[in-house]
């Protein structure tokens, strides 16, 4: 259809197959290294995908970060990106990691219900400051998760920062593409589940990450996003949609320094 192309990261990504099972191997090395301080499968929900993976610091953290992965709201769940947590624990933040049900067996409405129940129960299990980032279709989800009618203002209110990674912030565009098949996006949920339709959040801090090497449909994304809700946006030099969310990973980065709000 018309936007395939524009929205096919890995045909335009040397060596895009090798990235899954390279994370998929990464992510499983660090669960094996984290031992007893990775609580895998953590339930918030009723079916087999509802649940999160959550990483402990060494002694008490100094808060949660929210991690939602990506994949089109079609592919992958939390057990692939498990290594995305190093940099946030490394600083004595928890980390969460929810999985969610996927389209076409849900709708993208559904899945942002599920992700307001994972962040709920998170913060359950916690005290203190919140911090969420996603990445591509998890890059909206975390968005979504900032509007008044999809969480509790006591939850929201400790949300200190959000990160969407080359997000997908105006879902219309990919009903002009095959995925739109499995994922069934009409004219009504674009506008409804679109961030870029939101009022934009107060009271905290937005971040809006992609890669400078991102296909344009991504880096124009961002870029909507960032004048819808007048937020800062970072394009980082040399990153791409499979490599821009290895910065997670480093205690250093300027991603994560963001994230923790971190001077």
């Amino acid at each position: 259809m018309k936007l395939d192309d524009a929205y096919a990261n890995g045909a335009h990504i040397e060596g895009a197959d090798a990235y899954p099972p390279r994370w998929q191997q990464q992510a499983q090395a660090f669960r094996d290294e984290l031992g007893a301080r990775a609580q895998l499968g953590v339930k918030y929900g009723s079916s087999p995908r509802q649940a999160f993976d959550m990483f402990l610091p060494e002694g008490v953290s100094r808060g949660t970060v929210i991690f939602v992965h990506g994949g089109y709201w079609k592919a992958f769940d939390a057990s692939t990106w498990s290594h995305l947590a190093a940099g946030a624990l490394a600083r004595g933040w928890a980390v969460a990691m929810p999985s969610y049900d996927l389209c076409p067996d849900v709708t993208i409405d559904e899945i942002t219900r599920q992700i307001a129940a994972a962040v709920t129960r998170v913060a359950d299990r916690t005290f203190g400051k919140l911090a969420l980032a996603g990445h591509s279709a998890g890059g909206h989800l975390v968005c979504r998760m900032t509007d008044p009618l999809v969480l509790p203002s006591e939850i929201r209110d400790r949300i200190t920062a959000v990160i969407p990674i080359s997000p997908v912030a105006d879902l219309a565009p990919l009903m002009e593409t095959s995925m739109n098949e499995v994922l069934q996006i009409d004219a009504a949920t674009a506008q409804a589940e679109s961030p870029v339709n939101m009022q934009p959040p107060h009271g905290l801090d937005v971040t809006i990450w992609v890669g400078a090497d991102e296909r344009p449909a991504f880096l124009e994304q961002a870029e909507q996003l960032s004048r819808a809700w007048g937020a800062r946006r970072v394009v980082a030099e040399d990153a791409h949609h499979f490599d821009v969310i290895d910065a997670l990973t480093d205690p250093e980065s300027a991603m994560i320094k963001a994230l923790l709000s971190l001077k």
